[in-house]
């Protein structure tokens, strides 16, 4: 695990909405992971999970009494990038706000970067 400040910006909504998930589930030491993987329409996929801890070579990322974690890898995809909570009538839920993205699919979730990286599937 390395305690580092990354560019990733974590807002106070999504920060206290992530709070309040773990404390729900009895994880009050738990974190927020963050990560990208390859798939998705676009190339790469934004994913998100409660986390019991951090794992090896993890990226902690501390805003507003929450742990975020970064896997390494996706760092880099999300250099720059703010992970944001919105709650209105038509959806709610975290998003990723990333500089990085050059394109991505309608359904938000999906991304493709400069380099063109990652292998893109159907949108489901």
């Amino acid at each position: 695990m390395q305690s580092i400040d990354v560019n990733v910006t974590v807002t106070e909504r999504a920060a206290l909405k992530a709070k309040a998930l773990l404390e729900q589930r009895g994880m009050t030491q738990g974190a927020l992971r963050v990560f990208v993987v390859g798939g998705g329409c676009s190339g790469y996929q934004y994913g998100m999970a409660l986390a019991p801890e951090a794992e090896e070579g993890d990226i902690v990322i501390e805003r507003e009494g929450v742990r975020v974690l970064v896997d390494p890898d996706s760092v880099k995809l999300l250099d720059g990038a703010e992970v944001d909570y919105t709650e209105d009538i038509m959806k709610s839920g975290f998003n990723i706000f990333n500089p990085n993205a050059t394109k991505s699919c309608a359904c938000g979730s999906s991304f493709q970067t400069a380099d063109g990286g990652g292998v893109a599937r159907a949108c489901s």
